[in-house]
């Protein structure tokens, strides 16, 4: 499958998961197994030279970052929400478009000096996706890339990223 045929099956929510939020579910993008697996090497193709770990964000982040590693030899390490890691190296909370949130990293994970790609299903303000950069940094580990499913344009995820090396495969 193509991946601009992929992407059309991205649906829109609206009112979730608050009132006026637009939701982009990927539920039916996931449930298509070619058209998960053109996400998955478009994803692989931007990646660039040297990078050894896939840093996926919860929890959607968690299933294209898990594809991704298993198909193309990476390791992956999983930035999880509070609760759920027994040993945390770090943490930090960060603004959403409609509140704020937590990720903590794994202790002893991420390899000082690895170059590492940050996946994640959508980019909106872009504060998930620099929190995790700054856990990767401190960690002493460098963001090679960092790649989307989906950015929604108009909240300015792409001006807070930038300096990173951003791939979305949808632009909205």
């Amino acid at each position: 499958m193509r991946l601009e045929d992929a992407l059309t099956l991205v649906r829109e929510v609206p009112d979730f998961p608050e009132p006026g939020v637009l939701f982009r579910d990927l539920s039916p993008l996931l449930a298509d197994a070619d058209a998960f697996r053109a996400v998955t090497d478009a994803f692989a193709a931007e990646i660039p030279d040297g990078v050894s770990t896939v840093v996926a964000l919860e929890a959607r982040g968690f299933l294209f970052g898990a594809a991704l590693a298993a198909v193309h030899g990476f390791g992956l390490v999983t930035v999880r929400k509070p609760g759920k890691l027994p040993v945390v190296a770090d943490s930090v909370t960060y603004s959403l478009e409609y509140g704020t949130a937590t990720f903590e990293l794994p202790e002893g994970v991420v390899e000082p000096g690895a170059n590492v790609v940050i996946i994640d299903d959508v980019l909106a303000t872009g504060g998930t996706i620099e929190a995790a950069a700054g856990l990767v940094d401190r960690a002493g580990a460098k963001v090679a890339a960092v790649a989307v499913v989906v950015e929604i344009a108009a909240l300015g995820g792409r001006e807070r990223l930038a300096g990173h090396n951003l791939r979305s495969l949808l632009v909205v």
